[in-house]
């Protein structure tokens, strides 16, 4: 395996990431790896470059801008590396039915190769446009049905400033219900897990030491750049957000929430990137307190195993990263 630490530091590249089925997704700039670790105990790895939408076109750089362009493209490669993993899944359980089968003679089915690799983009897109509709229908649309519901109750819900703070306290409340509706499965525990492994890893690589089980033990499960602390800051920037724009009848307030979406995610991008780095003291410790508080139900403590998939998943993107970031130096 190449030597990363020599060819690339924290201070230079940004490290996110994602928990999948199974597995860890890591991101640098320029690339993505996801590592799954398989039921014979291997770990499988899918890593490619990728380009930023903002070196695809230059606005997608302009502030509150690139918030928006980061959240649709993590959207679609988180979509993508999930639909990776449960194909790894599914692979893994026809193998098991096969195995199965032979011993009871049954004849083994074909896998198809279309599925087996997992290349289609269709699902990616499906599951984008159906998360993205049920997140309205659920964030944005159930909490204004029953703020408008209780305004007719409760006069002072009829100052507009008031209706959008309801409105926000609903949709956190909606949030941290849903959170914690899910974390009860048992499935979604080990994806918390591996969260929380990502973490530990991310950690491991920001504070510049060797990035090896025993470091990453050592770090926290909460991160203040996690996308769970990002919904957090999205619902509590909404609320200032969509005060500014009055309207009064009920399809005019949805759509304009609905259009206002990029601006919201934006601006929560903004503030979050501007706290992560100084979140350890005074007001900025203050501001991401409650999404590191949140995270105490999405990153669960993982085990050595899922701590080395998250650090193969690591080390996988970094040494493309280097080796971009060595292609285009020899270009230049």
């Amino acid at each position: 395996m190449a030597d990363t630490k020599s060819t690339a530091s924290p201070e230079d590249i940004l490290v996110g990431g994602q928990a999948v089925i199974e597995g860890v997704m890591m991101r640098t700039p320029h690339a993505y790896a996801v590592a799954v670790r398989r039921l014979d105990g291997t770990i499988e790895i899918k890593s490619e470059q990728v380009k930023r939408l903002s070196e695809r076109c230059k606005v997608f750089s302009w502030l509150v801008v690139r918030g928006f362009a980061v959240l649709v493209q993590s959207l679609a490669l988180g979509i993508k590396t999930l639909n990776y993993s449960v194909n790894v899944s599914i692979q893994d359980l026809e193998a098991q039915e096969a195995a199965e089968a032979a011993k009871n003679g049954a004849p083994e089915k074909a896998t198809s190769e279309k599925k087996k690799n997992g290349n289609n983009t269709l699902p990616v897109v499906s599951s984008m446009i159906l998360g993205m509709a049920a997140a309205v229908l659920l964030f944005i649309l159930l909490p204004l049905g029953l703020t408008n519901l209780l305004k007719g109750y409760f006069s002072v819900i009829e100052n507009w400033v008031v209706f959008n703070l309801v409105d926000g306290v609903i949709r956190v409340l909606i949030f941290f219900a849903y959170l914690l509706a899910i974390s009860r499965l048992k499935d979604i525990q080990r994806v918390f897990e591996y969260h929380g492994a990502e973490h530990k890893v991310v950690h491991t690589w920001e504070d510049g030491v060797e990035i090896t089980v025993t470091n990453a033990r050592q770090r926290p499960t909460q991160h203040p750049r996690c996308g769970t602390s990002f919904l957090m800051f999205v619902m509590v920037v909404s609320i200032l957000v969509f005060s500014l724009f009055k309207f009064h009848a009920f399809w005019a307030i949805f759509l304009s929430r609905v259009v206002l979406i990029p601006v919201v995610s934006g601006l929560s991008y903004e503030i979050i990137r501007l706290s992560a780095p100084r979140c350890k003291k005074g007001f900025f410790r203050l501001l991401v307190l409650p999404g590191l508080t949140l995270q105490r139900i999405t990153a669960k403590e993982p085990s050595d195993d899922q701590l080395e998939v998250a650090i193969r998943a690591l080390n996988e993107s970094l040494e493309i990263e280097a080796r971009e970031t060595r292609k285009s130096a020899s270009v230049a």
